[in-house]
């Protein structure tokens, strides 16, 4: 019953605000913007001067006083749905889904009055499509900035996407893929909190270096300049928008991949994959000349496989130091093998924990 009244409020203030007359906007208002927030991750305004939240992770915060706050948020799919998830008074909290045909807004409760700090991630990855951040009502609310910090951007596949890691509310073989995305529970952002640095994530799922897990491509290398990495869109990130420190490049599981069993598929080429990674490594060094470049092997690659990919990767860090004698030398990260307990054989929320605990001395030893 009060979740009922509080929502009546919420949506009497959104009525009071739009009705209200223009002036400036103090520190605080009792409704933000989307142009007001301050995200960061892949993003875009759109034509409309909405937020579209696209690459994994991709967040943005806000304080607010009193019980809870409403967020607008859609997608472009009237018949989908999607999912965010939220930190609030820096404590994790849960998913929360965005239908495609929701009328009203997301509540967000808190357990309490006074003032309250809350960040809203993007659950998904890009392929999943943006989600679309109109308005927030509230009491007192005020943008956040992310606090001055390195930056890690995290390059990668499924496993770094989160996917397939959380089955706790849809039973792994069911639903969508999306449905067992836990972005924020990935090791990306796991090393990230645990270091108390920034992170952005560009990862797709199924994609690879030369080829990716069931097709030829588009892969990596094709779609990294693009803001939404899809093959075919004409909108180009710009890397100006971040300087990260470290840049972490984990590819290579899906050109191992042996595919659906259906479609042929050629036998792994490693010098195809070398050359072809060298060339990728070239372009995020042309994107970032000052970062650390740092090339991650696979938990999900065991055996012979496993150290071949090893040695590939070896051989991509000896090829890239040697065209460019005068930059940091890359580093190289192998993890332990694992056996994954996530759907479809990814890592689940746990196995993720474990993966961040293994590279939180490697990347705090980059990161001096």
């Amino acid at each position: 019953m009060l979740l009922k009244y509080f929502r009546l409020a919420v949506l009497f203030l959104f009525l009071c605000a739009s009705c209200a007359s223009p002036k400036v906007k103090s520190e605080t208002s009792n409704s933000l913007l989307a142009t007001d927030l301050k995200p960061f991750g892949r993003y875009l305004i759109n034509p409309s001067q909405h937020l579209e939240l696209i690459s994994s992770a991709a967040h943005f915060g806000f304080s607010f006083e009193g019980p809870g706050c409403a967020i607008f948020a859609s997608i472009p799919n009237a018949e989908g749905h999607d999912y965010l998830q939220y930190e609030l008074d820096g404590v994790y909290q849960k998913r929360i889904k965005v239908k495609g045909n929701a009328k009203e807004p997301l509540i967000i409760s808190s357990p309490g009055p006074g003032k309250h700090t809350l960040w809203i991630y993007k659950a998904t990855e890009a392929h999943t499509g943006p989600i679309v951040i109109r308005s927030i009502n509230g009491t007192n609310l005020k943008p956040l900035a992310r606090p001055t910090a390195p930056i890690i951007e995290f390059i990668g596949n499924s496993i770094t996407c989160g996917a397939a890691a959380d089955p706790s509310e849809v039973p792994c073989g069911t639903g969508a893929y999306h449905d067992q995305h836990n972005a924020y529970q990935a090791y990306g952002p796991r090393v990230a909190r645990a270091l108390n640095v920034n992170f952005v994530l560009s990862s797709v799922s199924g994609i690879g270096v030369y080829r990716n897990w069931n097709s030829d491509g588009p892969t990596m290398p094709q779609v990294y300049e693009k803001t939404d990495f899809q093959a075919n869109s004409s909108q180009l990130w710009n890397f100006k928008t971040y300087s990260p420190k470290v840049v972490s490049i984990a590819l290579g599981t899906n050109d191992f991949s042996k595919g659906d069993g259906k479609k042929a598929r050629l036998p792994f080429d490693s010098a195809n994959f070398v050359n072809t990674y060298v060339q990728f490594v070239q372009v995020v060094k042309s994107k970032y000349p000052g970062s650390q470049i740092a090339l991650l092997s696979s938990p999900m690659i065991n055996g012979a496989n496993r150290t071949l990919l090893q040695n590939c990767l070896t051989s991509v860090k000896t090829q890239i130091d040697a065209l460019n004698p005068t930059a940091k030398p890359v580093e190289l990260f192998f993890f332990q093998p694992m056996q994954a307990r996530g759907c479809a054989g990814h890592p689940n929320v746990e196995d993720h924990a474990m993966l961040a605990q293994e590279l939180e001395p490697f990347f705090n030893k980059l990161l001096q």
